[in-house]
């Protein structure tokens, strides 16, 4: 096994995607239509390194895999990640559905869409830091993130009974 912090790679490679889309300018139509292509391609990367994991994943041990420690703030407070049989299926599971999403909000988000886009890429990068967390408090910032772009998403671009 490679010293590689995959699972931090594919944590956080959403921001990255986020990032790009943020720096990406011109005329409306382009900059969204940038926007949507950054987002499918960052998923779908999300997404075969998810597989990829899983592929190498260890089923019959019950012990965390892919681990990553290192501390963070003191106080016994670090960052520790890693999955086990069941967070390395919500990973999975989350990394295969968001290209859906994307693709799913293609043309029906017309408004805000490189904002849309960043904000389901930040989702992504929380969902994924709330299932391979295993401290208390980074699970804590990831899950309580996590509903900031949850919030955006469904007060923007939600239904006419939205926030």
């Amino acid at each position: 096994m490679s010293h590689l912090p995959i699972l931090s790679i594919i944590t956080f490679l959403p921001v990255l995607g986020a990032f790009v889309i943020l720096l990406s300018r011109g005329e409306p139509a382009r900059t969204a239509n940038t926007a949507r292509w950054v987002a499918l391609i960052t998923t779908i990367v999300e997404l075969v390194l998810s597989i990829y994991i899983w592929g190498n994943f260890n089923g019959s041990t019950a012990a965390f895999q892919f681990e990553e420690k290192t501390n963070w703030l003191g106080f016994g407070i670090g960052y520790h990640m890693g999955v086990d049989g069941i967070s390395m299926l919500f990973v999975v599971l989350t990394a295969g559905l968001m290209p859906f999403c994307i693709l799913a909000s293609w043309e029906s988000i017309q408004t805000r869409v490189a904002e849309y886009m960043i904000a389901f890429l930040l989702l992504e990068t929380l969902m994924i830091g709330v299932f391979a967390a295993l401290d208390l408090i980074l699970f804590y910032v990831f899950f309580e993130g996590g509903l900031i772009p949850m919030f955006l998403i469904i007060g923007v671009w939600g239904g006419p009974r939205r926030v």
